[in-house]
């Protein structure tokens, strides 16, 4: 009789094993749409505007959650880089905004700091608007672009 006793022990642990098993895998293979960790980043990993969030400075960080650059399009136009870059909004609202281009060189300075004025640009609710750019130099090696709200009380009436 004891042996029927560890015969039925030995048999039913294997099968809650086995259960545990098939369970863990299956809440594993559940979650194989989170994209890997690794060291390097991969084009899936990149959250939208994280990609060129380099080149995006918004110093109020409200306003930066709303915001993000979507896509980057250059060329050489006659020795200076033209920028085409979509600036998109992902805020319900109208956003009344600024916008400026700082350049810099190969090595990490300001070309002309300060000269370049503060342009306006609307932003309607989620919408993406191509803000162009062209370098004062052809010395310019990378750029930021610059935004800034425009205070309500500056376009009420």
């Amino acid at each position: 009789m004891k042996i029927m006793k560890l015969n039925t022990a030995i048999t039913t642990k294997p099968s809650a094993l086995l259960i545990a098993a098939l369970t863990t895998t299956l809440l594993i293979s559940g979650c194989k749409n989170i994209p890997p960790v690794t060291s390097g980043m991969g084009s899936d990993q990149i959250a939208p505007g994280q990609k060129f969030s380099k080149h995006l400075q918004v110093h109020n960080p409200e306003l930066g959650e709303k915001l993000h650059i979507s896509d980057i399009r250059s060329r050489t136009n006659n020795d200076l880089l033209e920028i085409n870059l979509s600036l998109t909004s992902t805020y319900e609202k109208t956003l009344k905004l600024q916008y400026q281009f700082t350049w810099f060189d190969k090595d990490g300075f300001v070309i002309e700091a300060g000269k370049a004025p503060w342009k306006p640009l609307d932003l309607h609710g989620m919408q993406t608007e191509t803000v162009p750019g062209l370098a004062p130099t052809n010395k310019v090696a990378t750029f930021s672009l610059y935004v800034r709200e425009v205070p309500e009380k500056f376009f009420k009436f």
